[in-house]
Parts: C-alpha cells; structure tokens; sequence
C-alpha cells in the first residue's frame, strides 16, 4: 500500500506535484521514474522543518513499495523500518498510517519468500485496521487479502481462501466487479485452486483476473505479466508446452522491459521457459 491510508496534510507546491508524478508512475509500472520523483521529494522534505517527519515517512512508504516492485528487498525493508519508527513516535498505536506498514513489511516478506516471518505483521495490519475503519471497509480488505497471500503461500488454503473471499466481497460491493483489487484477488485464487489440483477452476480464475488487469494496467504491466507467468505454469503443468511456451514468452518479454535484469520474476521466468522450450 502506498499513501493512500497514510493520513497527512496538504503540503503544496513543488513536493505534491513530485510526489504525484511518482504515485502515478509506479501505478503504471514504471519504476525506475517512480523511484527518481520519489527521491527527489525526500530530498526537498530532508531539508524541511522537523514537523515534515510524518511526511518524509509517507513518502520513503512509498519509495519503499516501489523497491519492492524492483525486487530491491533491503532498500524497502529499511525505508519501511524508518517510516514505522518516525509514525510509532509521532501518532497513536491504532493509526491507520501504522496498519499500512505493517500491511507492507508483510507484504515484503512475502515477496521475498519468507511468508511465515509476514504473518505476526500481516495480521497486526488488520488487527490495527479494523479499530480504526469499520469491517467492510476497502483497506481491511486489502490487509484481509495480503494476508491471505501470506497464508496460501504457507500451504493454509482453507483460511486463505476465506480471506480472499471476504476481500473480494468488499471490493466488488465498493468498487465494482472490474476492478484491479478483485483481479489481483482472483488471481490468487487461482493459485490456490492450481496448488489443489482444481486446473479448471484455476484456469478460470487466471483468465478472469488477465482481462480485469489488461484493462486496469494495460498489456505491459508487470503485475498483468505475473499472470500470463501463471497461466505459462499452469499449462505447463498440464503438458500442453505450446501454449505455456506462448504465455512464458509473453510474460518474460514484459518483465524484461518493465524491471531490473536481476529481478526474481525475470529469472525464475527465463529458467522456467528453458526448461521446455527446444534448443
């Protein structure tokens, strides 16, 4: 989660509109730019008065969230690590702003493999939520299903599944039936159904959550190729190699221009298409 749950006055000016820039740059994908505007503010916040702390805090969040898209796990973890301890300091233990990086160092955790070490986060991010936002609404959906992600990548399918349901239940009442967080939902759901041995299912849920992405990021988004990754595995799975060879080559050739050389999806992508593809 970026800055939309941190809660923060109006600053104005020239750090806004850098800010800004870097929101919408890394809504689209583009990194490495988003990581530029997003250092430039924490540079003009640095030299500010001491009162812009929670504000270099919101930003270095996000700068944060950007190094993880980048697969730049330390850098994140470190910028989320500071913006904790300068909110800890500045606002009450119950704030929003507090759920939000718990919500994210869970969320790196995952990222780098380490799901189990996320959990205690993951479900202080809720936890925190739900004291501060009623139930329903769409950023406890959103820690909801960060922890299932968190989860299913544990093998607990039953409560993950649960949680995802709950979010998209959420999301489809708030926002709509197309929009982006009930497609990231389904996708995970159909990693779930995938790891169950449900190919039908997961293929349906695959399917769905592609066209919802496509159409909220466009074909060349890295988020929209983690999904053409998981169709590539779950053909692969079934032996039909000219189809997961199609969907690792569309994938690979959006995370080759979109992130870093050595970031994991890149890797485990070109490893996973050289294991089928004829030489």
């Amino acid at each position: 989660m970026t800055n939309q749950s941190i809660l923060l006055p109006h600053l104005g000016g020239y750090v806004d509109r850098l800010w800004e820039t870097a929101d919408r740059l890394q809504e689209e994908g583009n990194y490495s730019a988003a990581e530029k505007h997003y250092q430039e503010a924490l540079s003009v916040v640095s030299q500010s008065e001491p009162t812009s702390r929670t504000c270099w805090a919101a930003i270095a969040n996000c700068l944060g969230v950007t190094y993880k898209y980048m697969g730049r796990f330390d850098a994140a973890e470190s910028l989320y690590r500071q913006a904790l301890a300068i909110f800890a300091h500045h606002c009450p233990e119950d704030h929003a702003s507090m759920a939000t990086l718990y919500h994210n160092l869970g969320g790196l955790a995952h990222a780098r493999g380490e799901a189990a070490a996320g959990e205690a986060e993951a479900r202080r991010a809720v936890e925190i939520r739900q004291l501060c936002c009623a139930h329903d609404h769409p950023d406890v959906a959103a820690d909801k299903a960060a922890l299932a992600a968190i989860l299913d990548a544990q093998g607990r399918y039953t409560e993950a599944e649960e949680l995802y349901w709950e979010a998209v239940t959420i999301f489809q009442r708030v926002y709509g039936p197309e929009h982006l967080e009930v497609g990231i939902s389904y996708n995970n759901l159909g990693a779930i159904r995938y790891h169950q041995g449900d190919y039908a299912a997961a293929a349906d849920f695959y399917s769905q959550a592609l066209n919802i992405k496509q159409k909220a990021l466009g074909v060349m988004h890295p988020d929209t190729a983690m999904t053409f990754n998981n169709l590539a595995v779950l053909y692969d799975t079934q032996g039909d190699m000219e189809m997961a060879i199609d969907y690792y080559q569309q994938a690979l050739s959006i995370f080759e221009v979109t992130l870093e050389p050595t970031h994991p999806h890149i890797q485990i992508c070109r490893e996973n298409l050289a294991s089928i593809r004829p030489s």
